[in-house]
């Protein structure tokens, strides 16, 4: 019998698979469709391009063996509350008294509106004075010894009116609230300044708590969530308190659950809001039975430690959530590509592929002297940077990484899979509820990368420069 050479066989091959491919296109022609195409945004390290749309790109036949990013759309994760950062005391000010109402729109519009902007969807948000106030330390009821004169007047000035133009131009804006202190008559020491709560105190603050929420509500601003204690492990010479996690789990089990039920407040509670570095902090509240039964999850912060604790703590109660609630850059590290590098690494990527639900900056607006500040960090970025003199605006390096994530990704997107590379072509995936697919990807390597992404049988190809990070989305239905 005679054989067909190898030669031969392989050009049938590659014949018969250029006839599919060509019949498969002129399927598409056929019926008046196009290739699936895909959007793509990327901004380079070099600031060339910053959140920039490029030639879409098509799906096609799959083809090739170079790095491949698999999306998986069947195997899904945790559902995504949003993204964001703090409008904190001096962010609100900036914005509502050194813009002009013309450049207040437009910054406002650039950071909330979802077709427009970059559509952030979640607040984070000092309950009183933080390390952040412009006119120095002060909460809802500085009166001893009762919350008679509890009142937000000072939110009115400038704080509310910031928060309630961000809810206009995105209605479904989440906001977590934080205190850095209860009043000091709660405290033992009777200073804003470090200390405990006082045992005498634990009904009152979950009173104090309870009204913070109501009169927000009735601002038409809920809380979604709130955490008791902003960096509990952290006493500082600013608005700050010690609560180890006994104290907590007690502080939720005990006081603030029973009064949000017995006033009808469904806010969520979250657990912790400090460092990575103490992943034993969340657990200890969420094996506390009692306490556990109340607790949504747990919150993050970047300062120390290693995104990895997040898993450590979903491991150890995988029915909770993760968010992660706070991370500044800042002047110690002024470099654009570095930081377009880390911050989409850790706090996009490796955030959420570690279960965050939702992400947090912090302080969305700072100015030329990164204040006005109350005693904390000297160095701090904003999102945005306001010069007060000419009030010109700035967007950082936070605006863009951030919006990479929250222009694609929308409220109730659910994380799905997708192949991610360490150093290399790392990637994270979403699917929103319309069905759309986001994928972003950053090229953590040091030289231009080519890669191919794969859904549903068919690829594209792309190139990214080191240190790039792109956004791709399509319809998730071809």
């Amino acid at each position: 019998m005679s054989r067909v050479p190898r030669a031969r066989r392989r050009m049938a091959l590659v014949v018969s698979f250029v006839l599919a491919a060509a019949t498969a296109c002129g399927l598409l022609a056929e019926q008046g469709l196009a290739a699936p195409a895909v959007q793509v945004w990327v901004t380079t390290g070099d600031q060339s391009k910053l959140l920039q749309q490029q030639p879409s790109v098509h799906f096609g036949p799959d083809h090739g063996s170079e790095t491949t990013v698999d999306v998986d759309e069947d195997a899904t994760y945790q559902t995504m509350d949003g993204f964001g950062a703090a409008f904190t005391d001096s962010s609100a000010w900036l914005v509502a008294n050194k813009l002009d109402p013309a450049r207040r729109d437009e910054l406002m519009a650039k950071l909330f509106a979802p077709d427009t902007g970059i559509g952030l969807s979640m607040l984070r948000e000092p309950i009183g004075a933080s390390d952040f106030t412009v006119n120095g330390d002060y909460t809802y009821d500085d009166t001893c010894c009762d919350l008679n004169d509890f009142s937000i007047a000072h939110d009115r000035k400038y704080l509310l009116p910031v928060l309630k133009q961000a809810k206009a131009l995105n209605p479904g804006l989440k906001i977590i609230g934080t205190p850095w202190s209860p009043p000091a008559w709660m405290k033992t020491g009777g200073s804003l300044h470090g200390g405990r709560l006082d045992p005498g105190s634990p009904g009152l603050f979950a009173d104090y708590l309870v009204r913070y929420v109501q009169a927000y509500a009735a601002e038409g601003l809920p809380i979604a969530a709130i955490t008791l204690q902003n960096e509990p492990h952290h006493e500082a010479a600013y608005p700050s308190m010690r609560m180890d996690p006994g104290e907590q789990a007690a502080l939720i089990k005990n006081e603030v659950r029973p009064k949000f039920k017995a006033n009808g407040i469904d806010t969520r509670i979250l657990a912790w809001d400090h460092n990575w570095n103490e992943p034993n902090y969340p657990v200890d509240v969420l094996d506390d039975p009692a306490a556990k039964r109340f607790v949504a999850g747990s919150a993050f912060h970047c300062y120390d430690g290693d995104v990895g604790a997040q898993n450590q703590v979903h491991q150890a109660h995988p029915d909770k959530g993760i968010w992660l609630t706070e991370c500044s850059g800042g002047q110690w590290a002024p470099d654009f590509a570095h930081n377009l590098k880390w911050q989409t690494q850790n706090l996009i990527i490796g955030a959420t592929r570690n279960w965050a639900k939702g992400v947090t900056f912090w302080n969305m607006a700072l100015d030329q002297n990164h204040g006005p500040t109350n005693g904390g960090c000297s160095k701090c970025r904003g999102v945005v940077t306001v010069d007060t003199g000419s009030g010109k605006v700035d967007y950082n390096v936070e605006y863009y990484v951030l919006g990479h994530a929250s222009k694609f990704v929308r409220q109730g997107a659910q994380r799905i899979d997708s192949s991610s590379y360490p150093n290399d072509i790392e990637s994270v995936a979403f699917k929103n509820p319309d069905g759309s697919i986001a994928l972003l990807a950053l090229n953590a390597g040091t030289q231009e990368k080519s890669f191919k992404v794969r859904h549903n049988g068919q690829s594209f190809d792309y190139t990214l420069p080191p240190g790039a990070v792109a956004t791709f989305t399509w319809n998730g239905a071809h």
